[in-house]
């Protein structure tokens, strides 16, 4: 009997095909908080088809497990909308990675999208080509999708993004034919033109360099050895001092110093040790990213109440 429960076993287990799951675990809300008579059906199948487009896609090659998927928000506020299928809208964009022996997930992304415009009717199949435009909402959510991927990467090895950058590149040249904003570089300073510009833009390289090195030999090594991972930190930010002060208002360093400002304030207030850590990574901070130094002269004063979320599991 027990001979014929194992093979059984073994039956069902090689004739279940076994689930990779995807890349993103994306949370996806669909708003129109200003927008009169807006139905609210048809916020409901925005969200669902969005979230499906995003969450049901196979976005690399790399096999995931649940657990690996990335967290990541897509809010989408509708601001206008003409009746039929065209949507005036803004996204707020965050994705976060986990950091290790922590309950702690950092951001690693928080960008607002002013022209996340498109049209979509109910019924209508939102398909994915990472070589021919489709529509304005199938390559934004790519685009979007491929940039997160990538800097998830970025935090987890060296310049691991690269493909992901190249391949969101692909999808805004695609999409540069729609005349829908956002694409070229003649729409704003600060679009996704610009910023994957920058995520491929070797002038940037130690910046991305920085976000490895900050999450996996910094934040990740957190929990070994506290005071060692705070001083590799410091090293790391002596790394940026070199960065071209011309270019520190160009989209991607811009977004990413105001994602982290409060996060790296935060972690240089962990008591160490050495009180002069503090004082060190905040003579570095204001050189490196002036725009934020109102949050770093809590450095400055005394100690603040650690975040909890670093403290170890």
């Amino acid at each position: 009997m027990k001979k014929r429960y194992l093979v059984l076993l073994f039956f069902l287990f090689i004739c279940t095909p076994f689930v990779n799951a995807q890349e993103l675990n994306a949370r996806v809300q669909v708003q129109a908080p200003t927008v009169p008579n807006m139905d609210k059906r048809n916020l409901e199948v925005l969200e669902t088809t969005i979230r499906e487009f995003l969450n049901n896609n196979k976005w690399t090659n790399d096999t995931y497990s649940p657990q690996e998927r990335i967290e990541c928000n897509f809010v989408i506020t509708i601001t206008d909308w003409d009746g039929s299928a065209a949507y005036k809208a803004e996204a707020q964009l965050q994705s976060s990675r986990p950091v290790y022996a922590s309950a702690y997930n950092s951001t690693l992304l928080n960008l607002s999208d002013k022209d996340f415009d498109f049209n979509y009717a109910e019924g209508q199949s939102l398909d994915f080509s990472d070589q021919t435009y489709i529509s304005n909402l199938s390559s934004l959510l790519s685009y979007y999708a491929y940039t997160i991927i990538g800097l998830d990467k970025d935090s987890f090895s060296h310049l691991g993004g690269t493909p992901f950058y190249k391949k969101a590149s692909t999808i805004l040249n695609n999409a540069q034919v729609s005349g829908n904003k956002g694409w070229k570089a003649f729409d704003g300073l600060r679009n996704r033109y610009w910023l994957n510009e920058n995520l491929l833009n070797k002038t940037f390289e130690d910046l991305r360099v920085f976000i490895y090195d900050y999450h996996f030999n910094g934040l990740d090594r957190l929990q070994d050895n506290t005071g060692r991972g705070v001083k590799k930190m410091i090293t790391l930010l002596s790394g940026l001092k070199q960065m071209d002060k011309q270019k520190l208002g160009s989209i991607f360093p811009n977004f990413y110093f105001s994602t982290k400002a409060d996060e790296v304030v935060n972690v240089f207030s962990i008591p160490t040790g050495d009180p002069s850590d503090r004082i060190k990574a905040y003579n570095l901070l204001v050189q490196i990213d002036p725009a934020n130094i109102n949050k770093y002269e809590t450095l400055n004063q005394a100690i603040p109440t650690l975040n909890q979320g670093l403290k170890k599991n």
